[in-house]
């Protein structure tokens, strides 16, 4: 059994695409960087797929991920904004690839779910937990990258749990199992 092992998470955008590092030994996890790549200002698409895969390869060659955990696409009713979300996905999955990168997707419900016990748990929250399951005072705005971290750990608790099922099954577990983390 690998003793450690780094973990890439992606929110995938072609907006703003987050991302989070963490590093996991045996069962102590730490943040090893996060972050969000802003294109809010960069009008072409083809442009943005780019900077995507560009700063993909820059994060995967600093920090050599042995595995990379990805946020599926969601179903909504913008079915354009679905297939920008899918081509980003796509962009940062090959990347990871083109490195020899395994990669998993999970759907939102599936990553909140791991990390909050709650899968419509807001950003917000996932935040909040984040801060406890990774022992840090704070996460980096904006949410975007909370959201790469979120995937990560959420990659962890699925790949090292024998039946796939997380660390803690919410608030009241994990407060259980951590006496006097939190001060009221």
């Amino acid at each position: 059994m690998q003793k450690e092992k780094i973990i890439l998470g992606i929110d995938p955008g072609t907006n703003v695409m987050g991302y989070g590092v963490i590093k996991v030994s045996n069962s102590d996890i730490s943040v090893l960087d996060s972050g969000a790549l802003s294109m809010k200002k960069e009008k072409d698409l083809g442009v943005r797929l780019k900077m995507i895969f560009e700063e993909m390869i820059r994060i995967i060659d600093t920090h050599l991920p042995d595995e990379l955990a990805i946020e599926a696409q969601f179903f909504g009713q913008n079915v354009q904004s679905m297939l920008k979300l899918g081509k980003a996905q796509g962009v940062a999955i090959a990347a990871a690839l083109s490195r020899s990168i395994p990669f998993e997707e999970y759907a939102p419900k599936k990553i909140k779910m791991s990390i909050t016990g709650k899968g419509t748990s807001s950003k917000e929250q996932v935040a909040s937990m984040l801060t406890h399951i990774l022992k840090v005072k704070s996460l980096p705005e904006p949410l975007d990258a909370t959201d790469g971290l979120a995937a990560a750990v959420c990659h962890h608790f699925q790949s090292s749990s024998p039946n796939g099922t997380k660390k803690y099954s919410g608030w009241d577990s994990f407060l259980k199992n951590n006496p006097g983390k939190i001060k009221g």
